[in-house]
């Protein structure tokens, strides 16, 4: 009876679909990385998650508000396929030199859109350029955000250059780390199948933001990492 049931057991996470395969994921125990990757959906956003979805990893994408109204069937797929989801403000603008309505209203409104795409309420905000004080985390924290920031960034958006783009993946990776890329960057997501498959050769799993957490949930207007 033990041996049919551990056959059992060993079937059916062979079954499992890429999401629950994923959610198995303990980041006390394995090592996690969590790839970031901001300001779409865009045009090239529809390959990543096809090339995510092939090699069963999970990412984190935060939105930017108007290209969420251009794309939300794209953003709608990012949700359906696990992916995490936080806001980027609506017009993408450095938000410490705006006023706290402004600031408001570029947050509320994407927090709109992508539930309005997704049906999912993002729990997650990342300011623009990483331009952030005290005063714009409260303003979050007020609409029950998070934070999140990043532990290395690939600066692909100048790089343009696929070896370079992996090499800076690969240079960045470590334990519990937060990587920002930008699914807007075309040479970005042509790197895509080989950063993941390095990243799988040392030991990594690919999860998303939340699951760095070990279950614990984000705290509206508190910093990650």
């Amino acid at each position: 009876m033990v041996i049919h049931s551990l056959l059992a057991a060993t079937l059916m996470m062979t079954s499992l679909p890429a999401a629950d395969v994923q959610a198995k994921a303990d980041c006390a125990k394995v090592k996690c990385l969590a790839l970031t990757f901001d300001d779409g959906p865009s045009d090239h956003t529809a390959t990543l998650l096809k090339v995510l979805r092939k090699e069963q990893a999970k990412a984190t994408f935060f939105l930017v508000g108007k290209q969420v109204e251009r794309r939300p069937a794209v953003a709608k797929s990012e949700a359906a396929q696990g992916h995490a989801i936080g806001n980027h403000t609506y017009s993408h603008p450095s938000l410490p030199s705006k006023l706290d309505n402004d600031v408001i209203d570029e947050i509320k409104s994407t927090q709109a859109l992508i539930e309005q795409a997704t049906g999912q309420r993002p729990k997650m905000f990342r300011p623009p350029y990483g331009h952030t004080d005290e005063r714009v985390l409260g303003l979050a924290g007020q609409q029950d955000l998070a934070q999140v920031l990043w532990s290395g960034t690939t600066l692909d958006w100048k790089l343009r250059d696929v070896k370079q783009i992996k090499a800076a993946v690969l240079r960045l990776a470590k334990r519990d780390g937060v990587i920002l890329m930008h699914d807007t960057v075309p040479q970005t997501v042509q790197a895509m199948p080989e950063i993941i498959k390095e990243l799988k050769k040392q030991g990594y799993r690919l999860v998303t933001v939340p699951a760095l957490l070990r279950g614990k949930a984000l705290t509206p207007g508190v910093s990650y990492p």
